[in-house]
C-alpha cells in the first residue's frame, strides 16, 4: 500500500488516495513538519519560564545525572533547572516535599484567560531575518487529573491499581533513574498472547517504579515499538536496522537511529509534527482523563496550513487489533485491514464531562463556555457510546521569535527579553484541577535541498547530503572536508518543564483576566549559570488594568550546585517581593507598614488578609502569612503571634517556593518592587514593576 511521501522541514506528504481509505487525506500535497536542526555542535534550547528540567531533577552537580530520565531534549548537559522545593530544607526522597507550580485555570468566558509566559532560549537562530537557518517552533501540553494524595503511587506493589499508577501517573519523580522496559524477545507478529502478557506484567510490576518519573505512559512506548516507522520519511543516508521485529518500529528516525530510549517517549512522535497517529497514550480512562500531547502554538511559516492537521482539531486513525494487544503495526487502512485490524477514526479531547449523560445538557455546557467547544460524540469510531467532549482549543499561530546563531540571549521580536510566548492556560469546564507539563520543540534545518520536494525517493545513494563530505573546490584532488552528520542535518530540540497544575477558578475570580508572575534563574552569576540564567521576574514590566489579576508566585530549590555565587546559605534559592522606595534604579525598599502599593490591592485566595498582611507573607517567602493571627493566618505564622525562630535575614529559613497571592486593584497606580536577597553585584537586579491603568468605561 502506498504511503504518504514525507520530506524534512516543511515536509509536503503526497498522496493520491482518502484519508477514510488509506490514513491521509486526498490531495496533492499534505503540509506536516519534520521537527528538525542542523548544526554538529550543540543546538540546545533551554525554557526559563516554567522551569525547564533539561531532564534535570534533584541533582547539586553541574552536569545533569541522566540525559535520558524522561525524555530527548538533545541539549548540552549544564542545562535546566531542578525540581520546586516546597520548604526550607530538601524534598529529598519524599514527592509531597516538592513543589509543583500551580496557575489557575482560564474562565469560560473569553474576557476570562490566565496568562502566562512561556520562555525560552535556543542557540542555534531562528526567524524569518535569520538567513542562515530555516526553523520552527512548536509548543504542546498533556494533562491528567490532578487527583489526590492517594493517586500518587507510593509502592511496587502486584494490585492492579498500583500498577495503573505507576505505569499513567504524571510525575517528577525522586530518582533520577530511568524507568525500565522489557522489549519483545522475537518478532512483534510472533508474539503470542501468553508471552505478551508476561513482558507486560514484568513492565508493570518490576520495570515502572514508583519512584522514578514518567511523562509518557508505558503504553504509548509500547504502542511504539509496534508500530512501523513511516518509510516515506527523508532519511539521507542513514540506515535503520530491523533489528527483531521483522520491520523498522517507530522508535528509529534518521536522528536516533540505534532506537535509543528516553523515558517512554516515542522518537518518530518527537521528531515529526503533526503526527499522522493520534498521540493519545492509551485507551480512554475516566479516572486519569489523560490527555494526548495537545498543541499549544506553532511558531512559524505556513501556520494555519499545518494547523488543519493538528490533533486538537483534526480526528486520527490508528489501526486496532481485536486481540489481548489492541495496536499493530500498520500506519494504513489497507496494511491494517491485511493484519486483521479495524481502522478507527479517534478524536482528541482536553477532558470528558463523564458526568453529562445525554445530548441536551451537553449542548447546553457547549452554549455556557464560549472559551470550549463542546461536543456530544464517541470517543472513536468503533464506539457507539457517545460522551460530552471537551475539545482541546485550537492551536494559536504567531511569528518566529528572531535570533542570532550560536546565541542563547534575547530575541529581536520581545526587545530585552528572551523569546517567548503567552499562552492562555485552558479552561476545564469538569472543575477538577489538573497536573501537566509543557514541551517547547525547536526545529532547524539548513537548505540544502528544496524540503518541499525531499522525501525518501532522496534516500541512501540518492541522498542530497552525505556524512563528512570532502569538497574538491581546488578542482585538483586535494579537496577541503565538511563536518556534516545527516542524522543532524535536520534535526529537533526540545525542553520540557517539571510538572505542574492547572486549579479550578475561585467564584470571585469570574469576570477576570488573570497575569502570572514568576521567578526564573537559579543561584549563581552568569559564568556559573550558563546556559542557565540568574535571577529575574518573568514578566518583569508588567501592564494590567485595573479590574485584571495578578498572581504572584514562585518555585525555587535547596540542591543548587555547592559554591556558586549569591547571597544566604549555600546552595539555596530564596525569593521575595518587597516594594522599593523609589525608582527601578534604586535599591531600597519600604518599610513594609508604610508602602503605599498595598493600601491598592486585596487577595482573592485570602480575603482575610490585609494589603499589609499580603505585603508581609510576600516579603518573607511565606514564612509570615500576616501581621496578627486571623482564620487564615495561625497565630504561629503570624508576625506577632510566633514563637518560631526569627526569620533569618537572607531568608535561609524560609521556603524556597511560594505560592503567594492572587492580588486585585482597588484603582489604578504602579510599583516598583525587589528581591531583598538577590540584588548584589554578582546576581542584580531582581526586579520589576507593575503598570494599573484605570478600568475601561
Amino acid at each position: 500500500t502506498d504511503k504518504p511521501r514525507c520530506g524534512v522541514y516543511i515536509n509536503y506528504c503526497r498522496s493520491s488516495y482518502n484519508h477514510n481509505n488509506h490514513g491521509i487525506e486526498r490531495e496533492m500535497m499534505k503540509t506536516f513538519i519534520g521537527l528538525s536542526l542542523f548544526l554538529l555542535a550543540h543546538g540546545d534550547i533551554f525554557m526559563t519560564n516554567p522551569r525547564g528540567s533539561n531532564n534535570r531533577l534533584n541533582e547539586k552537580s553541574n552536569n545533569r545525572a541522566n540525559a535520558n530520565r524522561l525524555f530527548d531534549s538533545q541539549n548540552n548537559n549544564k542545562g535546566g533547572y531542578n525540581v520546586g522545593d516546597r520548604f526550607a530544607e530538601e524534598a529529598g526522597n519524599d514527592p509531597a516535599k516538592q513543589y509543583q507550580i500551580q496557575y489557575y485555570e482560564s474562565g469560560p468566558q473569553l474576557e476570562e484567560s490566565s496568562k502566562l509566559i512561556i520562555e525560552w532560549a535556543n542557540q542555534h537562530g531562528c526567524g524569518s531575518k535569520n538567513r542562515k537557518s530555516k526553523c520552527n517552533i512548536v509548543i504542546q501540553y498533556m494533562c491528567m487529573n490532578n487527583g489526590t494524595d492517594a493517586n500518587y503511587p507510593k509502592t511496587q506493589s502486584g494490585t492492579v491499581e498500583e500498577q495503573k499508577k505507576r505505569t499513567d501517573y504524571m510525575r517528577d519523580g525522586v530518582s533520577t533513574n530511568t524507568q525500565d522496559y522489557t522489549k519483545p524477545k522475537k518478532r512483534l507478529t510472533k508474539e503470542t498472547e501468553a508471552q505478551y502478557k508476561q513482558r507486560m506484567t514484568e513492565n508493570r510490576n518490576k520495570n515502572v517504579r514508583f519512584n522514578y518519573g514518567l511523562h509518557e505512559s508505558l503504553v504509548w512506548y509500547d504502542m511504539c515499538r509496534y508500530r512501523e516507522a513511516n518509510p516515506r520519511l527523508f532519511r539521507a543516508d542513514q540506515q535503520l536496522n530491523i533489528e527483531n521485529v521483522g520491520y523498522v518500529p517507530s522508535h528509529k528516525t534518521r536522528q536516533n537511529a540505534n532506537g535509543n530510549r528516553r523515558g517512554f517517549e516515542c522518537p518518530e512522535e518527537r521528531d515529526y509534527y503533526p503526527y499522522w497517529q493520534p498521540t493519545l497514550q492509551g485507551n480512554y480512562d475516566k479516572d486519569s482523563q489523560r490527555t494526548a500531547w495537545l498543541d499549544a502554538a506553532y511558531l512559524g511559516l505556513g501556520c494555519n496550513g499545518i494547523l488543519k492537521n493538528s490533533f486538537n482539531t483534526k480526528d486520527k486513525y490508528r489501526c486496532v487489533l481485536n486481540k489481548y494487544r489492541d495496536y499493530g503495526r500498520s500506519i494504513t487502512k489497507d496494511a491494517c485491514e491485511l493484519e486483521g485490524g479495524n481502522w478507527v477514526k479517534f478524536t482528541s479531547y482536553l477532558e470528558v464531562l463523564d458526568d453529562i449523560t445525554n445530548k441536551d445538557d451537553c449542548e447546553a455546557k457547549n452554549k455556557a463556555t464560549p472559551r470550549n467547544t463542546i461536543i456530544w460524540a464517541p470517543l472513536r469510531s468503533d464506539s457507539t457510546d457517545s460522551k460530552c467532549i471537551v475539545k482541546a482549543p485550537r492551536a494559536a499561530c504567531g511569528t518566529i521569535p528572531f535570533t542570532r546563531v550560536n546565541h542563547l540571549g534575547n530575541s529581536f521580536l520581545h526587545a530585552n527579553n528572551a523569546s517567548r510566548f503567552e499562552w492562555d492556560i485552558p479552561h476545564f469546564p469538569s472543575g477538577s484541577a489538573k497536573r501537566c507539563v509543557v514541551r517547547v520543540r525547536y526545529n532547524i534545518t539548513t537548505m540544502d535541498y528544496d524540503p518541499s520536494q525531499t522525501s525518501s525517493d532522496q534516500n541512501g545513494d540518492n541522498s542530497p547530503v552525505t556524512n563528512n563530505p570532502t569538497i574538491d573546490v581546488f578542482e585538483n584532488g586535494n579537496g577541503l572536508a565538511l563536518a556534516i552528520n545527516t542524522a543532524q542535518f535536520g534535526r529537533t530540540f526540545q525542553d520540557r518543564s517539571h510538572i505542574f497544575q492547572i486549579l479550578p477558578r475561585l467564584k470571585s475570580m469570574s469576570g477576570k483576566k488573570i497575569h502570572n508572575l514568576n521567578v526564573r534563574g537559579q543561584r549563581g552569576n552568569l559564568a556559573q549559570n550558563f546556559p542557565s540564567v540568574e535571577y529575574d521576574f518573568v514578566p518583569d514590566k508588567l501592564k494590567v488594568q485595573q479590574d485584571d489579576l495578578v498572581h504572584i508566585q514562585w518555585a525555587g530549590i535547596n540542591t543548587n550546585v555547592a559554591g556558586r555565587a549569591g547571597e544566604g546559605k549555600d546552595g539555596t534559592d530564596r525569593n521575595n517581593f518587597v516594594e522599593l522606595s523609589g525608582d527601578p534604579d534604586t535599591s531600597y525598599p519600604y518599610i513594609l507598614s508604610k508602602a503605599p502599593f498595598w493600601n491598592n490591592v486585596v487577595s482573592l485566595t485570602d480575603p482575610s488578609s490585609s494589603g499589609h498582611d499580603i505585603a508581609i507573607a510576600l516579603a518573607s517567602s511565606g514564612y509570615f502569612c500576616g501581621k496578627a493571627a486571623s482564620k487564615t493566618c495561625p497565630a504561629g505564622m503570624s508576625v506577632d503571634g510566633n514563637d518560631r525562630d526569627a526569620l533569618q535575614k537572607q531568608l535561609d529559613n524560609a521556603p524556597a517556593s511560594y505560592f503567594g497571592h492572587v492580588i486585585a486593584f482597588k484603582g489604578p497606580g504602579q510599583v516598583y518592587y525587589m528581591c531583598t536577597r538577590n540584588n548584589n553585584f554578582t546576581n542584580r537586579s531582581q526586579k520589576g514593576m507593575i503598570y494599573i491603568t484605570p478600568r475601561k468605561q
